[in-house]
């Protein structure tokens, strides 16, 4: 038999075998796809260690509140794990990523959005837990307008000078605010609803301010995120 002969016997066969299917690539879950998505955004922005900041300033407040104050420790005492909470929960403003972020992550504000909210609810809780048992001055109704009020001034400052600097929100208006406690019993009193912490709890006005200051906050970070860092 010649090399043609065997070619022509060979090629029958080949055109016999059944093409193989070619099979698609397996689509990733949506369910499984965002859980990774949020797994990873929780731990870019470092969201555990931003837990157990705030967790820290509970503990440390609690214990605090076991030793006597008089009346304007009592005030001053909680404001300042208040900034503290503040702080934390700023600090996850800050990006590794930067600019391939920005452009990519389609879910990034709604995770911006959830991210805050949720830390804040925590922030509000922890601390107000605290006062369980304990004379917390001013309840919770005062915890709640100082974190959202600071948390909204370290939101905007991270909008405006990156999320390094985002604690220069809540650490600056922590010093206005212990300066406001102690004009109440140095006159002149700061009694503008701005420097809320000088108000008293029910005190409708600074309630609004604080709201408002924390809404503008929110909104701008959810939307803009933080500023990145020149040449990031």
């Amino acid at each position: 038999m010649t090399a043609g002969e065997a070619r022509q016997v060979e090629a029958p066969a080949e055109r016999a075998r059944p093409a193989r299917p070619n099979r698609p690539a397996p689509r990733p879950q949506p369910v499984a796809a965002r859980v990774r998505l949020v797994r990873l955004y929780v731990t870019s922005r470092r969201v555990p260690a931003a837990v157990a900041a705030i967790v820290a300033c509970a503990i440390g407040l609690r214990i605090a509140l076991i030793w006597p104050w008089d009346t304007y420790g009592a005030l001053q005492l909680p404001l300042v794990f208040e900034a503290g909470a503040a702080a934390a929960i700023t600090a996850i403003t800050a990006s590794r990523l930067g600019e391939p972020e920005r452009v990519a992550g389609r879910w990034l504000p709604f995770l911006r959005l959830a991210t805050v909210l949720a830390l804040t609810t925590v922030a509000v809780g922890a601390l107000a837990a605290t006062g369980l048992g304990a004379h917390l001055a001013g309840g919770t109704l005062d915890v709640l307008r100082n974190v959202a009020g600071m948390t909204g001034l370290g939101l905007l400052c991270a909008a405006a000078l990156g999320g390094g600097l985002a604690w220069a929100g809540p650490t600056g208006y922590l010093i206005v605010g212990v300066y406001a406690l102690y004009t109440q019993w140095h006159h002149p009193a700061l009694t503008t609803p701005w420097i809320w912490p000088a108000r008293p709890p029910h005190d409708l006005g600074a309630a609004i301010c604080a709201g408002l200051v924390f809404a503008a906050g929110v909104a701008v970070f959810t939307v803009r995120g933080a500023r990145d860092p020149a040449g990031e």
